[in-house]
């Protein structure tokens, strides 16, 4: 079974599962698929985290395809540029490249396809076209004016006769197909030579981080080109830091939770923050059973509470940091720890950033964050920061997420994105854009997440896999920036407490907080406010509104992308659930 963020995606994945081939070779199509028909949401440059664990191999492992900070990228740097942090788009804000050597270092390493199988579908929907989505059409929509004054490239690629391609219409990519083309050339090559499969994807990495596409990414980074606040600056991306990026395979963060192992991906990601949610709330539930009902007053108000607190703790204690200065994450999940964290949820919202001292660590965060500020002028740039969920409930576009499971019992859950048609100018000899993922950095230094070159940026991208008794059992996942973690707690809480199925967990009425600095140009943030769809009932809103939260309907169906499968290993049996908001998400299976 596949659920994927896009039918077509969903589609190709399990045409690859029919051909025999496993849930790794079923998500990397559908991976590779995603780049093509969802370029407001990811692309070929951006980034990539996931998670896979199979009945043979049970123990969930992570594969890091986050890139990190370019070795120009220096604060001095930007200093010298007279910014006081790093844009929401353009050239500077641009991260190695990491999810095209992810998703294929995961083929090499646990499919049993070839990159020609693999990519097969993606290079048929770029070189013959696909019908655009609304939100491709708006999203464009929103840079149109940047594109046709600055960006000319990408006005080149997404432009029709100076206005965004009409929903419905077909539009191709003939030179990401081109450069697909040339890529498998080097497979060909290899086997032809007598290479085994797993040596003619390494020839497709090696032309990709030592060949043709670092070179194109190097050259076209030298050229200036208007970033978010009105700066026209050139990139820092060279082709050597192409070529020093690999993806990583890495042991999982986990936490017991409910008879479940929950696994996360390590604090360079927000993952580890869920795990500490999760068991607040059991903290909190221990003294009111209540608080893990969704659908009341106390238990919407107890989950907003705890993420408050959690994302305090994120701010202060999460990024890429090794050796002396790495918190460890048994002081983060630490028992004692939670159980004061979750003593400080009162009645009432709160409207602080209360970042707490696990192990003892006096917290620290960044100046910038303990303002609470407004949008900005940037706010109007459809370039700037992640295209996120906006106020009305409408998306420039977002991330993307696929889950795959396999006959033999392996799951995937993957959750791509940067690259975005909005994140960068499009490289026409290349056709992708490159991402903007250092915005999520500080300039300030110290910090968990301050822009260090080699040092990658705290994203958001947070995959989530479930194991029962030592066997998975469960890959879910979202897009939504700062939101996915906690729109996967309203549905773990749903489907693994609640009981509720995975597509009635998924169609469930979401909310979210977002009272603490986001992780996207400009870093605002917006004590006190709690984001809801309005299906949780007038008198809850109502009650949520007299504890001190100020609500903000969104409307029915406008929060949440969650995508889900699932594997009984006692029967077998398969399950999978996509998110109907949007008319987009689809899961298929047999």
């Amino acid at each position: 079974m596949v659920s994927s963020t896009h039918w077509i995606a969903s589609s190709a994945g399990m045409r690859l599962l029919e051909l025999g081939g496993n849930a790794a070779d079923g998500a990397v199509a559908a991976g590779f698929v995603l780049q093509v028909v969802e370029p407001h949401l990811n692309g070929p440059g951006g980034d990539l985290p996931l998670i896979v664990a199979s009945a043979d191999d049970p123990t969930p492992r992570v594969l890091c395809g986050q890139g990190p900070a370019p070795a120009g990228a220096t604060p001095e740097h930007f200093a010298a540029a007279g910014l006081d942090r790093v844009p929401g788009s353009g050239p500077l804000a641009t991260a190695v490249p990491g999810a095209t050597v992810a998703w294929l270092t995961l083929l090499r390493d646990r499919g049993t396809m070839s990159a020609q199988e693999a990519l097969g579908p993606a290079i048929h929907y770029a070189r013959h076209g696909h019908p655009v989505v609304p939100r491709v059409s708006s999203t464009i929509d929103s840079v149109r004016d940047l594109f046709a004054s600055d960006w000319h490239t990408s006005a080149d690629q997404w432009l029709v006769d100076g206005e965004a391609p009409a929903p419905g219409t077909v539009v191709t990519n003939p030179a990401w197909a081109d450069t697909l083309e040339r890529l498998l050339e080097a497979e060909r090559d290899a086997v032809r030579d007598g290479g085994s499969r797993e040596a003619g994807i390494d020839a497709v990495l090696t032309a990709w981080r030592q060949g043709f596409v670092a070179e194109a990414i190097g050259a076209f980074a030298q050229r200036a080109f208007r970033h978010s606040g009105g700066a026209v600056l050139p990139g820092v991306i060279t082709a050597e830091d192409v070529a020093t990026f690999e993806a990583t395979w890495e042991d999982a963060v986990t936490a017991q939770w409910r008879g479940h192992t929950i696994a996360k991906t390590g604090p360079w990601g927000q993952g580890p923050a869920l795990l500490q949610v999760l068991a607040m709330v059991d903290e909190v539930a221990g003294e009111d059973p209540g608080a893990t009902d969704l659908d009341t007053v106390a238990g919407v108000h107890t989950l907003a509470e705890v993420w408050k607190l959690a994302m305090a703790d994120r701010e202060a204690w999460l990024g890429d940091r090794a050796g002396e200065d790495a918190l460890p994450m048994s002081d983060f999940l630490d028992p004692a720890y939670v159980a004061d964290r979750a003593a400080l949820v009162g009645e009432r919202a709160s409207r602080e950033l209360r970042p707490g001292a696990p192990g003892g660590r006096e917290p620290r965060l960044a100046a910038q964050a303990m303002v609470p500020e407004g949008a900005g002028a940037d706010a109007a740039d459809g370039s700037a920061g992640e295209p996120t969920v906006q106020r009305d409930g409408a998306t420039r576009g977002d991330t993307c997420h696929v889950d795959v499971v396999d006959r033999w019992g392996m799951l995937v859950s993957a959750t791509p994105s940067g690259g975005w048609l909005q994140s960068s100018p499009f490289i026409p000899e290349l056709g992708f854009a490159l991402g903007s993922r250092l915005q999520m950095t500080w300039l300030e230094q110290g910090l968990p997440s301050s822009l260090v070159p080699g040092r990658r940026p705290r994203t958001t991208l947070t995959p989530t896999m479930v194991l029962r008794e030592g066997i998975p059992v469960l890959a879910c996942g979202t897009p939504g920036g700062d939101q996915q973690d906690q729109w996967q707690s309203v549905f773990l809480l749903r489907h693994l407490v609640g009981g509720a199925g995975l597509q009635e967990a998924i169609d469930a009425p979401v909310f979210h907080t977002t009272s603490f600095p986001g992780s996207f140009h400009p870093r605002a943030s917006e004590p006190g406010v709690l984001v809801t769809e309005s299906r949780l009932g007038a008198d809850v809103l109502d009650g949520l509104r007299a504890r001190g939260h100020e609500v903000l309907d969104q409307g029915p169906w406008s929060l949440g992308r969650m995508c889900a499968v699932a594997r009984d290993p006692e029967t077998g049996v398969l399950s999978a659930g996509a998110n109907p908001r949007g008319m987009q998400g689809y899961a298929v299976g047999r």
